[in-house]
């Protein structure tokens, strides 16, 4: 019984000394100055090719919706 409790003490310790090795870098900083920067690219775009893949994807599907309704 005093082995399970002494066990169960040990556990808190242990999940909190192993996350605080696993800290992620900001990027917050970086998108700022992408997102911020005057360059003429719509805000939907300046993701880079996954936005604009995006963007034409659903373009496209709704036009094609659009196009197909009764």
């Amino acid at each position: 019984m005093l082995r399970n409790l002494l066990a169960l003490r040990h556990i808190p310790q242990r999940t909190i000394s192993t996350a605080s090795r696993r800290q992620v870098a900001n990027k917050v900083p970086e998108y700022q100055k992408i997102f911020q920067e005057d360059n003429g690219i719509p805000v939907y775009l300046k993701g880079g090719t996954t936005d604009a893949l995006l963007y034409r994807l659903t373009m496209g599907l709704s036009v094609f919706g659009k196009q197909h309704l009764p």
